[in-house]
C-alpha cells in the first residue's frame, strides 16, 4: 500500500540516527586547528546530505518514481504566431517522496522535462517547445478521513520552470523564452484498496501556484533589443489576475512485491497575459512509471 511508503509518521530509528550524526559533528568540531578545516571540507557537507537522507529514515518509508508521459499538447503564444498549434507532447519525470521525521509531514520532489511538437491546421509549420521542471512541497497529512483507507494531504509548494519555444519559419524572431517561479500550494488524496489479491492505491493530486515572478518580453520587441540593453519590463509579478497556471494528476499505482507499476493521467495548464501577449498551453498525457 502507499501508506507503506508515505506513511506520514515518525520512524523510530530516525532519533537514534540523528544522535549518532550530531556526536560525529560534535567530534569534528573538536579537532585541532590543523585538521578542523579538513573536517569542514569534507565531512560536514557528508553529514548536511546524511541528515537529509535521513527524513527517508532507513531508506524503507519512501516512494521513488520514474515516469513518462505521452499525449496531447495545444501551445497559443502570440509573441511568436496569433495562431495555436496543437500535437504531441512527450515528458520524463522524476517523482520522491519522503516522511518528514515529524509523525505527520512529509516532503516532495519533482523533476522533470517535457517536450512538445505542435503543428497548425494547415500543416506547413511548426513549433517546438522544450521545458523543464522543478518542484517542491511539504504537505500535512491526515490518515482514516471519511474512511480508514481515505488518506489526504496538502500544504505549501515552490516551483520554478523554464524552456524555449521555437518557430521555424520565423526569421526575426524565431524563439521566445518561458521562464517563471512560483509559490503556492497542493494537495494529494489516495486511497488504499485491492484488486482481487493485487494490491493497488487510487490518488490525486492538484498542484496550484498562487504568485510568483515571471519573464515577458514587450510586445513586437526583439531579443537583439533586449540584448543590446533594453531590459526595462522584462520580471512580471504573477497573480491569478494576469497568470493562472494549474497541474493535474490522477491514477493508480499497483504494488507487484517490492516493485510499483504507476498508470494515469496528467493535465497541465499554463496561461499568461501581460505587455499585449498572450500564452495558453494545455496538455493532456497517459502517464506510465516504475518505482526503483
Amino acid at each position: 500500500m502507499l501508506s507503506r511508503f508515505i506513511p506520514c509518521g515518525a520512524n523510530a530509528n530516525y532519533a537514534n540516527f540523528t544522535n549518532c550524526l550530531l556526536k560525529f559533528a560534535k567530534f569534528a568540531l573538536k579537532k585541532e586547528r590543523g585538521s578542523h578545516s579538513i573536517y569542514c571540507t569534507y565531512c560536514l557537507p557528508l553529514l548536511c546530505c546524511l541528515l537529509f537522507s535521513g527524513f527517508g529514515a532507513a531508506g524503507q518509508e519512501k516512494l521513488s518514481v520514474f515516469m513518462v508521459d505521452v499525449g496531447y499538447a495545444s501551445v497559443h503564444d502570440s509573441y511568436l504566431t496569433p495562431i495555436t498549434y496543437d500535437g504531441l507532447d512527450l515528458g520524463l519525470s522524476f517523482e520522491a517522496t519522503r516522511p518528514i521525521r515529524s509523525t505527520q509531514w512529509l516532503w516532495q520532489l519533482n523533476v522533470g522535462a517535457d517536450y512538445n511538437y505542435v503543428e497548425n491546421d494547415a500543416k506547413n509549420n511548426e513549433l517546438h517547445k522544450l521545458m523543464g521542471d522543478l518542484s517542491f512541497n511539504m504537505q500535512r497529512c491526515w490518515r482514516g478521513v471519511f474512511t480508514p483507507k481515505l488518506n489526504l494531504s496538502a500544504g505549501p509548494m515552490a516551483q520554478l520552470r523554464a524552456g524555449i519555444v521555437y518557430d521555424a519559419v520565423n526569421s526575426n524572431n524565431p524563439v521566445t523564452v518561458r521562464a517563471h517561479a512560483n509559490v503556492g500550494a497542493t494537495g494529494m488524496a489516495w486511497l488504499d484498496t485491492r484488486l482481487g489479491r493485487l494490491p493497488l492505491t487510487l490518488r490525486y493530486q492538484a498542484q496550484l501556484p498562487v504568485a510568483g515572478v515571471f519573464f515577458a518580453p514587450e510586445y513586437d520587441e526583439s531579443y537583439y533589443e533586449i540584448y543590446l540593453g533594453n531590459h526595462k519590463n522584462l520580471a512580471h509579478l504573477g497573480w491569478w489576475g494576469n497568470r493562472f497556471d494549474m497541474t493535474n494528476y490522477l491514477g493508480v499505482d499497483l504494488h507487484l512485491g517490492k516493485t510499483i507499476m504507476r498508470v494515469g493521467y496528467r493535465s497541465r495548464l499554463e496561461h499568461w497575459s501581460v505587455n499585449h501577449l498572450k500564452v495558453h498551453d494545455v496538455t493532456h498525457s497517459l502517464v506510465l512509471g516504475i518505482s526503483l
